[in-house]
């Protein structure tokens, strides 16, 4: 049997609080100085003086960062701000799911809850600005999901189109990587849920049925559809907590 030595590290064996801090600091010093994505960082002899620390502990923060999104490297270029995505969330969140098994998918379920709630606090701003040409894209992104449900294939990334689709004319970027985010995490880890044939032409349908109150201008339609279309995935999740 292999012995874990979990004995406290000690001086410099202990890089991780310094690094930390380090990280903190960068981050601290783009919000000073109203840095954007994409908008380049002091060299790495800039960015020493500038937050206080030693080359190598700089380095180790910037390796933090370049992980959660926050920076990114580009060698032979220099270090800029990144895209501030939610990679970090989406890879923990899937492994969790993964982890908790076939026999606990309450990450899953929470997820659905997410997104659900999300779609249906925007249904009345949705139908406000969503125009004819986005309806008609919609319309054919369901076109899509109905000819593959028919002849009994998924359609995974049609349905991640559709709710990007759904939700882009609202011009509000965090609102989208929240959609990515939990669609990727749902995407990844319903696979190892037991689905129904059925279920592929339901889910079809009830996109349908989101598309159409909609168009109808009706919020509370709109509502409910949403709530219809994640029913299946509920089932789904059920099956499983309850085999």
């Amino acid at each position: 049997m292999t012995t874990i030595d979990a004995s406290p590290l000690r001086g410099s064996e202990r890089p991780g609080p310094r690094r930390q801090e380090v990280a903190t600091k960068i981050k601290e010093y783009i919000l000073r100085n109203r840095l954007k994505p994409g908008d380049l960082l002091p060299t790495e002899a800039e960015l020493c003086e500038a937050v206080g620390a030693s080359r190598s502990s700089v380095r180790e923060a910037v390796k933090i960062l370049s992980a959660l999104d926050i920076v990114e490297v580009r060698h032979g270029h220099g270090t800029f701000v990144g895209r501030m995505s939610l990679a970090a969330l989406v890879e923990s969140l899937t492994f969790r799911g993964l982890l908790s098994g076939e026999e606990d998918h309450h990450v899953l379920g929470q997820v659905v809850d997410v997104r659900q709630t999300l779609e249906q606090g925007l249904s009345t701003q949705v139908i406000a600005v969503l125009d004819g040409e986005q309806r008609t894209a919609l319309s054919a992104l369901v076109d899509e999901m109905e000819n593959l449900a028919a002849q009994g294939k998924d359609f995974l990334d049609v349905d991640r189109a559709f709710h990007v689709k759904l939700l882009e004319p609202l011009g509000n970027d965090l609102i989208l990587q929240l959609t990515e985010a939990f669609w990727q995490v749902q995407a990844i880890v319903a696979p190892t849920l037991r689905t129904e044939p059925e279920d592929r032409v339901i889910t079809a349908q009830r996109h349908r049925a989101i598309v159409d109150a909609a168009a109808a201008g009706d919020a509370a339609g709109l509502r409910a559809a949403i709530a219809d279309h994640y029913a299946p995935i509920r089932a789904s999740i059920a099956r499983v907590v309850q085999s």
